[in-house]
C-alpha cells in the first residue's frame, strides 16, 4: 500500500497504474517460455500452492482481496492482539521450559532474559515434592510460575500455591497457570479425568488469585499428531467450550471462566501461516466470547511453541534456523508468551549451551530486532489478512463438525479425531517422501560424516492417546538401518556414481544423486571405477543428450562389472536401466527399496 509523502509529490503520477489484467498478461509470457500455454486466471493458478485444509496461497495479493475489518489492538474481535498495548511494553514473556531438576538451571535462566517458568511435574518431569526444591531462590511474585502436570494436577496446585503463602507472596501478586487440562491428558493417553476439583480449584483461584489461571487449553496434541493449522485451532475451540461449559455450570461467571483460561499452540518455520494461526484463533476465541454473552472477555491469551514435529534429530544444528523463525512468527503474530524449544530438544535433555541458545533466540529478536516495538506488524498485509480469514473460517468449520458429533470429548473418545489428523499426516507424509516438502540436514543436503550429539534421555512423556509424529521420522528410520549396518560392518552401504560427458552436463544430476542417497544413509562413491567401489549398485548422472548416447552402453558394462541394480538419474526409457529417480519421485520408497536390495535390514 502506498502513502503519499507530506508535499503530496507522488513521483509515479506521470505514470500510468498497471492493471490486474496486465500483470496477468506477463505471467502469461514468462509460463509460455517454460512450455504451459495458460491465461488469465489459469496463469496466475498455475503460480499458486495449495496448502493443508484446502487453502491456497496465490502469486498476487491486491486492495482487491478483502477481508473482515480486523479491528483495533485491545478491542474486539482481538485479531490485531489481545491488548491495546500489545507486547510494546518490554516484549513477549520469555517461557522457559523444564522437565527435570538440573543444578542451577532455573536461576541460570531467570538471571539471563527468561521472565516464566513451565514446569513439567509428575508424569514425565519432576515429581511433586521437588517442585520447592526446583523454585529454590525464585521471587514468585516476579516469575509466573506455569505448571503441567498432567494427573496430578490437584497435588502439585497445592504444592504450589503452599510455596506462595509460605513465602510470604500476596496473592494479588501470583501470576502463572496451574496447567490443568483434561481433555489435553485425555488426547495424549486416553484416560478421562474428572473435571470437578479443577471446577472448585477455578473458584478458589478466581476468588483469591486473581493474576491466576487454572485451566490450559493445550492445542499440541492435535499438533504433534499431525494435525494441520485448521485442525489444531478447532480442536482448541473446542476444548476451550467444553471447559466453559463446566466452568459456568460450576458457578463461574463466563467472563470468569474464560479469565481462568490460557491457550497454547504450536509455532512452526511456516512463518506466515503461524502468524495467521495465531490472529485467527484471536478472531475465533472473540468469536465463543461473543455468543456465550461475554463480548468484553474474548481476548484470548496466547502460549506459543516452538513446534516439536519439525525439530530433526540429525543435524540437529539446522533447528537453530527452524526455532528462530518460528519465534519470529510467533512474535509477529501476538502471542503473549514464547517458548523455544532447544535445538536438541529431539535428542533428550537439552545441555546448558541449548538451553541458552533457546532463552537468547527470544532475547535477540525482542531487544535486537526490536521486533516487539510494532504492535501487528503483519496486520494491513493483503496477503496475511486474507489468510488469516480463510484459516479462519475453515478452523471455524472443523470446530463445528466436533461439536455436531457432540463435543471434544466425544470425537476423543470415539476415535474420530484420531483419524482426521492420521488422514492429515498421511497426506503430509507424501509431500515429506517427495521432498516437496524438504527438511534440510535430512531429506536434503544430509551430511553422512557428522558425529552425532549424545545427550541424556529425557523423561518419558505421557503416552497410549494419540500419536506424536516428526517430520523427520521416515529418514530416521532409513538412517538408523545405514547406522546399524556401519556398526556391523565398518562401512555404509555405497552406490558408485557413474558420471557421462563433461561436469557442466552431469554436476546437477550427481549432485541430486548424492543428496538423494545420503538422505538415505547411502555413501555415493564417484573416485575411480566401479570394482575399486565397493558398492553393488550404480547410478548414471549426465544430460538427457549423453544418456542418448551412452546410457544402454554404459548400463550393460556396468553391470558386466558386477553391477546388480543400475539406476538413471533423471526420465526416459533405456535397455538395462532397472529404475529412475528423479525429482518428485517418492524417495523414501526408492531408499528403503534400496536398502533392501543392498541386505541392509
Amino acid at each position: 500500500m502506498t502513502v503519499l509523502p507530506d508535499d503530496g509529490l507522488s513521483l509515479a503520477a506521470e505514470f500510468p497504474d498497471a492493471t490486474h489484467e496486465q500483470w496477468q498478461a506477463l505471467v502469461e509470457g514468462v509460463l509460455r517460455k517454460s512450455g504451459k500455454e495458460v491465461s488469465g486466471a489459469a496463469a496466475e493458478d498455475a503460480l499458486s500452492t495449495t496448502l493443508e485444509d484446502g487453502l491456497r496461497t496465490r502469486p498476487l495479493y491486491t486492495a482487491r482481496d478483502g477481508a473482515p475489518d480486523p479491528g483495533l489492538p485491545g478491542f474486539a474481535p482481538f485479531v490485531r492482539g489481545g491488548r491495546p498495548e500489545g507486547n510494546t511494553a518490554g516484549g513477549w514473556d520469555v517461557r522457559q521450559r523444564h522437565a527435570t531438576l538440573a543444578d542451577g538451571a532455573v536461576l541460570t535462566d531467570l538471571e539471563n532474559g527468561v521472565t516464566s517458568l513451565w514446569l513439567v511435574v509428575g508424569q514425565g518431569g519432576m515429581p511433586v515434592s521437588a517442585l520447592a526444591r526446583a523454585l529454590d531462590g525464585v521471587y514468585l511474585d516476579l516469575a509466573p510460575v506455569v505448571l503441567d502436570a498432567g494427573p496430578d494436577v490437584e497435588a502439585a496446585a497445592a504444592e504450589l500455591l503452599r510455596l506462595y503463602e509460605g513465602r510470604g507472596v500476596d496473592p494479588k501478586d501470583v501470576r502463572g497457570n496451574l496447567g490443568g487440562d483434561p481433555l489435553g491428558y485425555e488426547a495424549r493417553t486416553g484416560e478421562a479425568q474428572d473435571f470437578a476439583p479443577l471446577a472448585a480449584l477455578a473458584r478458589r483461584t478466581a476468588e483469591q488469585y486473581p493474576g491466576l489461571r487454572t485451566l490450559t487449553v493445550d492445542a499440541l496434541p492435535y499438533h504433534e499428531a499431525g494435525g494441520s493449522a485448521a485442525q489444531e485451532l478447532g480442536a482448541s475451540l473446542a476444548t476451550g467450550v467444553a471447559y466453559l461449559r463446566e466452568l459456568t455450570a460450576a458457578g463461574l461467571t463466563v467472563e470468569a471462566a474464560c479469565a481462568q483460561l490460557e491457550f497454547r499452540y504450536a509455532a512452526t518455520a511456516d512463518q506466515f501461516l503461524t502468524i495467521a494461526k495465531l490472529r485467527a484463533a484471536r478472531r475465533l476465541w472473540a468469536r465463543v466470547a461473543e455468543v456465550s454473552g461475554a463480548p468484553g472477555a474474548g481476548a484470548q491469551v496466547q502460549h506459543a511453541v516452538t513446534s516439536p514435529v519439525m525439530m530433526s534429530r540429525r543435524d540437529p544444528w539446522v533447528n537453530m534456523l527452524r526455532t528462530t523463525v518460528a519465534t519470529l512468527a510467533a512474535g509477529v503474530g501476538g502471542a503473549d508468551s514464547v517458548t523455544v524449544l532447544p535445538f536438541d530438544h529431539a535428542l533428550g535433555l537439552p545441555d546448558a549451551f541449548a538451553r541458552r541458545i533457546a532463552r537468547n533466540t527470544s532475547t535477540i529478536l525482542v531487544e535486537e530486532s526490536h521486533l516487539a516495538r510494532v504492535i501487528d506488524p503483519a496486520g494491513g498485509s493483503w496477503y496475511v489478512e486474507q489468510l488469516t480469514d480463510e484459516l479462519a473460517r475453515a478452523s471455524w468449520e472443523f470446530f463445528r463438525s466436533i461439536e455436531r458429533d457432540g463435543g471434544q470429548a466425544a470425537v476423543l473418545r470415539s476415535g474420530r479425531i484420531r483419524t482426521d489428523l492420521a488422514t492429515t499426516w498421511a497426506e503430509r507424509s507424501k509431500k515429506l517422501a517427495k521432498r516437496r516438502e524438504p527438511i534440510t540436514g535430512v531429506s536434503e543436503f544430509p551430511l553422512l560424516s557428522e558425529k552425532p550429539l549424545e545427550r541424556e534421555p529425557a523423561p518419558e512423556p505421557p503416552s497410549g492417546g494419540l500419536p506424536r509424529v516428526r517430520r523427520d521420522e521416515a529418514y530416521e528410520a532409513l538412517r538408523a538401518r545405514s547406522d546399524a549396518h556401519l556398526a556391523a560392518t565398518g562401512a555404509r552401504p555405497r552406490i558408485y556414481l557413474a558420471t557421462l560427458g563433461t561436469a557442466a552436463e552431469y554436476t546437477a544430476r550427481s549432485t541430486f544423486a548424492a543428496n538423494l542417497f545420503q538422505a538415505g544413509g547411502i555413501e555415493p562413491v564417484t573416485e575411480g571405477g566401479f570394482e575399486d567401489s565397493g558398492a553393488t549398485e550404480a547410478v548414471l548422472c549426465s544430460s538427457d543428450a549423453q544418456y542418448a548416447e551412452q546410457a544402454e552402453r554404459t548400463a550393460e558394462s556396468l553391470k558386466a562389472a558386477g553391477a546388480r541394480h543400475v539406476v538413471l538419474a533423471g526420465r526416459g526409457d533405456y535397455a538395462g536401466i532397472d529404475s529412475y529417480v528423479f525429482a518428485g519421485c517418492d524417495a523414501v520408497d526408492v531408499l528403503s527399496a534400496t536398502l533392501d536390495r543392498m541386505g541392509v535390514s
